[in-house]
């Protein structure tokens, strides 16, 4: 089966999915040369897929193909994946209007035109991602990540390649502390995820129905989970429901922004984040997003393209 999708808005390809290699490598998202190559998981079964993108970035093209597949519900929710792995469902064209009028987010939406935030594919995967974040670098995290989709991921081969489905809660929740240890992640850590995967996999946490549930409720019901604070629960938000009005304003990454965009010399308080983010409405999503890229691209600068 073959898709073509032409995103409503710009989309610069490259640029959206640089978090799949900017920190490390990610088995469950392969990028192989132009094409992103991942793993659906339908019920019990496995569906491999790859995605191109051509045209330009005001006239974007991406050819999704799904060899041996001819079941069109199957084509529809690969397509629903692709939809969030870009990020399409932003409404670009209504942030960049309103971004014209923010002195640090203008002259961001120029250099960086075309970048969307890709959202998780699925709750879990972002969850344990979240986990893997807390409290080390990115580096750091992408390497106990992509050890953990190795060792209980499934792989799938598909063309000379070979990409990893993400773990099922199932299978996460019959591993032992000592062996996330010896993924070198911490004890502590080991334990919040197998007890998160066992609490799905028992269906006492139904993270499909957090997608219908208001902010509030999300946050509440996260935190209730041990292992999960308001930092798991704000970028869960942000990074897999895709809430346009969510500021995870206690990351430390965001808040240096902030403070480097908005501060005037000063360090900025959560509270006083929230409130500047606040101003952007529906907004706030992309306009953090674009914040964090801006640093790295002055990182980037600073370092001659390091």
């Amino acid at each position: 089966m073959n898709v073509l999708l032409a995103p409503d808005g710009p989309l610069d390809a490259g640029a959206t999915l640089a978090r799949y290699h900017l920190w490390g490598e990610d088995p469950a998202s392969r990028l192989a040369g132009p094409a992103l190559l991942r793993v659906l998981r339908r019920g019990t079964r496995l569906v491999a897929y790859e995605v191109r993108c051509g045209g330009s970035v005001d006239e974007p093209r991406i050819a999704v193909r799904v060899p041996g597949v001819r079941d069109p519900a199957l084509g529809e929710a690969v397509t629903a994946e692709v939809r969030r792995l870009f990020g399409l469902d932003f409404d670009l064209g209504g942030f960049y209007r309103m971004a014209k009028g923010d002195t640090a987010l203008a002259p961001l939406v120029e250099s960086l035109h075309g970048l969307r935030p890709t959202l998780a594919p699925s709750p879990l995967e972002m969850l344990v991602g979240s986990i893997t974040a807390q409290q080390v670098n990115l580096s750091f995290a992408f390497a106990c990540r992509a050890r953990l989709v190795r060792r209980w991921g499934v792989p799938v081969v598909l063309g000379r390649h070979t990409v990893w489905a993400f773990p099922d809660a199932a299978a996460l929740a019959r591993a032992r502390v000592r062996d996330f240890r010896a993924l070198k992640y911490s004890r502590r850590k080991g334990e919040y995820i197998r007890d998160l995967a066992r609490a799905v996999d028992a269906g006492e946490l139904d993270l499909g129905a957090l997608a219908a549930a208001p902010n509030e409720e999300v946050v509440a019901r996260l935190t209730r989970q041990r292992g999960l604070g308001r930092w798991t629960a704000d970028w869960f938000l942000a990074r897999c429901l895709g809430r346009g009005d969510v500021c995870p304003a206690g990351d430390l990454a965001v808040r240096k922004a902030f403070d480097r965009y908005y501060g005037r010399g000063r360090s900025l308080s959560e509270e006083a984040i929230r409130r500047r983010a606040r101003a952007w409405g529906d907004y706030q999503n992309l306009a953090v997003h674009y914040l964090l890229a801006g640093m790295r691209l002055e990182r980037g600068a600073a370092g001659g393209g390091g």
